[in-house]
């Protein structure tokens, strides 16, 4: 009897470890599964910039004089129908396939037009645009939230807060400007009367993907690099760092600070102080900014990570390398075109484009298309046409 109660316990015991291995191993198994890497899904966003809200297209879908809120407004509706298109066989990051998800919208200022002849306020630019596009745009991600908005000022919206050459009415209005600082910054919230263009800079940072987003105030100068230095310790030196700037990597002259007297802004000087570095090339707004896009150069050579610039201001889609004034470095650079201003899309509305980027983080592969989204102007719900792309990597 005994012995019979002593076999029964150990079969138990048995059973009962036997078990409690099963749902170790199981939770182990678990926890492996769940630690595992996980494949990064492809990055998406759409870039554009110089919207220029408060002028006007000479022609537009048939009609003459035609406001810049229908413009973007046309433009916007499109960008919310994008999800939906099948990108190109063109051999780029998910060629062939639908949109799907869009994570993030970018741009990169002159949301507001300068107010100067009679052109509307900074203040009424920012309100049509947040009916326009912050709250117009219905695109989602892959997680069904709505796509994020990145912004950044362009000399435009600067002007029109610190003061211009040519007389503005009013003389300043920095509702563009301290909108789009709140709206990137909402901890730390600024009025009209508290904001200070030369200490509240629009630069921050993101890590998406494995991928460092660097956007830049108006144009990486000394002042900007002093930031973007500190900035890029955080990362390691292997991680693929993108700039987003107003401003092409060949800055203009006039818009930096004043070489010349008390270096205010005037008539006589033109220059318009959007930079906080003094201007070193010369005395005019007309001289080459060559001394300064050499330091930009060196600082790109201490910084190899830094794979690609995205910039607005000359209004042309662009798809190029970035030389240098000595023609010893090569950043690929993304120019995106202006509803309102376009080089070309203003003598052609056919033309008229915004771009949208793919990134696989996985094999670190970027690719840039060019969307047309008014190839049709007589048929306004024609769908969309891809134009020029490029693909690069990013790696390092």
């Amino acid at each position: 009897m005994n012995a019979s109660l002593n076999f029964i316990r150990i079969q138990i015991k048995s059973n009962l470890i036997g078990r409690g291995l099963f749902f170790l191993s199981m939770l182990l198994l678990t926890c492996l599964t769940l630690n595992a890497k996980q494949p990064l899904k492809a990055v998406q966003f759409i870039y554009t910039s110089d919207t220029h809200l408060g002028i006007k297209r000479l022609t537009f879908r048939g009609d003459s004089n035609v406001y810049s809120n229908v413009v973007n407004t046309a433009m916007v509706e499109k960008m919310n129908g994008l999800s939906k298109v099948k990108l190109p066989e063109d051999g780029g990051v998910n060629a062939g396939n639908l949109v799907g998800g869009i994570d993030y919208l970018i741009n990169t200022g002159d949301i507001a037009n300068r107010s100067e002849f009679g052109i509307q306020s900074a203040a009424i630019s920012w309100n049509q645009f947040t009916s326009i596009y912050l709250n117009g745009i219905t695109l989602r991600n892959d997680k069904n939230k709505k796509t994020t908005f990145l912004l950044l000022p362009g000399n435009h919206d600067i002007s029109n807060a610190i003061g211009f050459h040519r007389k503005m009415e009013p003389l300043t209005d920095n509702t563009s400007l301290v909108s789009i600082y709140n709206y990137m910054f909402p901890q730390h919230p600024k009025t009209s009367a508290t904001y200070n263009y030369k200490t509240d800079k629009v630069h921050y940072s993101k890590n998406i993907s494995g991928i460092h987003f660097v956007f830049i105030n108006m144009w990486p100068d000394s002042s900007e690099r002093v930031w973007l230095a500190k900035d890029l310790k955080n990362i390691d030196n292997h991680t693929p760092v993108i700039l987003f700037a107003h401003d092409q990597p060949s800055v203009e002259s006039k818009h930096f600070t004043n070489p010349n007297g008390s270096r205010s802004i005037n008539s006589t000087d033109k220059f318009e102080n959007l930079l906080v570095e003094v201007f070193k090339d010369g005395q005019k707004i007309i001289d080459s900014s060559q001394i300064e896009q050499r330091s930009f150069v060196a600082f790109l050579k201490l910084h190899p990570n830094i794979k690609a610039y995205f910039n607005g201001n000359e209004n042309e889609n662009k798809m190029y390398e970035y030389k240098g004034p000595d023609n010893d470095i090569a950043l690929k650079t993304f120019q995106v075109d202006s509803p309102m201003k376009g080089n070309v899309s203003s003598k052609d509305e056919t033309k008229l484009s915004f771009q949208f980027v793919t990134i696989d983080p996985e094999t670190k592969t970027m690719t840039v298309r060019e969307c047309l989204w008014n190839t049709n102007p007589k048929n306004p719900s024609a769908d969309v046409v891809w134009g020029t792309s490029s693909t690069i990597s990013l790696a390092y």
